[in-house]
């Protein structure tokens, strides 16, 4: 089980369409907030991979598009760890208005060397703060 991060965000119109509806790509953006806040709260700091020369990177996503947010609301974006690999880790991540789900997505990210471009096994003290977090006593 992993410890799950809800980040509450306001929808603006730059969020929009001319509608007023949330513009699909921005949901990813949501999530994307909501995991690098996830992150933050363990301990483990984006900026300092990118200093050692790791980057972390979108591999794989499956989202889908269940209601639409709309100009004005407020929306939890959740996210939670599913599963860590050698080189990459699994998001399962939602967004909910109120009870109400909006978009779900899995999120598989990959740690990558920043120089070479190419997969490379987690730095060890940012695995182990992983593994902490997403095991529950």
């Amino acid at each position: 089980m992993s410890i799950s991060r809800s980040l509450p965000v306001r929808v603006y119109m730059e969020d929009t369409d001319a509608g007023g509806i949330v513009y699909y790509v921005n949901y990813l953006k949501f999530m994307e907030r909501a995991r690098s806040e996830w992150l933050r709260e363990q301990g483990l700091d984006q900026q300092t991979l990118l200093d050692e020369g790791t980057q972390l990177v979108v591999y794989r996503l499956a989202c889908h598009y269940a209601k639409p947010a709309r100009l004005d609301d407020v929306v939890d974006v959740t996210a939670h760890i599913t599963e860590i690999g050698r080189c990459r880790v699994t998001f399962e991540q939602r967004v909910m208005r109120g009870e109400e789900l909006l978009c779900s997505a899995t999120v598989e990210i990959a740690c990558l060397s920043a120089e070479r471009m190419r997969p490379k096994a987690w730095p060890a003290a940012f695995k182990t703060g992983l593994q902490t977090a997403t095991t529950v006593s």
